[in-house]
């Protein structure tokens, strides 16, 4: 008896009795659903450059370095800027030197013409020296003021807040105006740039619903649309770059550079879902149906299934595109039953998971 009263006073923890169930979310469109690889990118890359000239004596960030717009980059040695500004300045004020003196003979030479010392002509190419004078201190100022800003292009700021996607050139580097000298993935946007076959093409407009998977979350889809398709194929590949804009609630969920999976439904579907051959259970008077997990138990859905492909069917009724479905082993679920949804590799699948930890334990 205390040996048996001991046992039931243990404090070991308890054992969850959930069971585990392997779950996928269904694919969009009518037909089977078409998936191209991909990569997350910025909507913004603005490669940025000098506007001058010059050896490069100073690199501020690298790669990866989150950037505040106007935050100084990069510098340029500004001894050749500031050279040329003292040489415009110069000239400026020799311009308007010379414009003085040409003032000065122009009011000696109307009085002249007024009392009929000289003649009309000579006055009037005096006149023509006084604006002549007057056009080259114009020229000269403008001049100043454009090499005074080319001091200033010394610096590259950042033009927005963002990350440093690339670094092209190394402090010492002499480099020309225009080189790129870092690529800029401006905050905002996320997308993913895919390419569509030739043959395939007019399967797809832009406005299109997509969804995307990241390669290192594999059975968890974000929705986007198609964004831009490009007018022309690649003269080398014979595809067409196109980008798929991830929605505003997906932007946070992922990185720039993650490889991705970009699910697009081929034109003239009758808006139903795509899933796995094996999800598909047999419910009440032999119809149809599929076990999805809603709030962390498992719940048969009747649904209608169209041609069967060759491991998946399409199917219409009351499922949803966010739903996860349990892609195997439904016979043995029982309605309502708790349940731990998890990916092809058993680990817990985000969104789906966290519905089910806030169930009970069993006892």
């Amino acid at each position: 008896m205390v040996t048996l009263m001991s046992a039931c006073g243990s404090d070991d923890a308890p054992v969850d009795a959930r069971r585990p169930v392997w779950v996928v979310q269904p694919q969009p469109g009518g037909g089977a659903a078409l998936a191209f690889p991909g990569e997350v990118r910025a909507r913004e890359e603005s490669p940025l450059s000098f506007r001058v000239g010059g050896k490069l004596v100073r690199r501020a960030v690298d790669a990866g370095a989150r950037v505040e717009r106007g935050q100084v980059l990069a510098e340029l040695d500004p001894a050749d800027q500031a050279l040329q500004a003292q040489a415009a300045q110069a000239q400026l004020a020799a311009a308007e030197a010379e414009l003085v003196r040409a003032k000065g003979d122009l009011d000696r030479y109307a009085r002249l013409v007024d009392q009929q010392l000289v003649s009309r002509s000579t006055y009037d190419a005096q006149k023509a020296a006084y604006e002549a004078a007057a056009g080259q201190a114009r020229a000269a100022r403008a001049q100043w003021e454009v090499t005074r800003n080319q001091a200033g292009y010394a610096e590259l700021r950042a033009p927005d807040a963002g990350v440093i996607a690339s670094r092209q050139a190394e402090a010492g580097q002499v480099v020309a105006a225009g080189q790129t000298i870092f690529v800029m993935a401006a905050d905002g946007g996320r997308e993913v740039a895919i390419d569509l076959p030739e043959d395939r093409i007019r399967q797809f407009k832009v406005g299109d619903a997509a969804q995307v998977e990241l390669w290192s979350a594999p059975g968890r889809r974000l929705p986007g649309t198609i964004r831009e398709i490009a007018p022309a194929a690649d003269a080398q590949t014979r595809s067409f770059a196109t980008r798929v804009a991830l929605d505003a609630g997906a932007r946070d969920q992922v990185e720039l550079g993650q490889s991705a999976r970009v699910y697009l439904a081929q034109a003239g579907g009758d808006g139903s879902l795509q899933v796995p051959l094996s999800a598909l259970q047999r419910g009440q008077g032999d119809a149809a149906a599929v076990w999805v997990v809603r709030q962390g138990k498992a719940l048969r859905i009747p649904v209608t299934a169209g041609k069967f492909g060759s491991d998946s069917v399409p199917v219409s009724g009351g499922l949803q595109a966010g739903d996860w479905v349990v892609a195997a082993g439904g016979h043995l679920l029982r309605e309502g039953e708790a349940v731990a949804p998890v990916d092809r590799e058993n680990r817990p699948v985000a969104g789906a998971a966290a519905a089910a930890a806030a169930q009970p334990k069993a006892d």
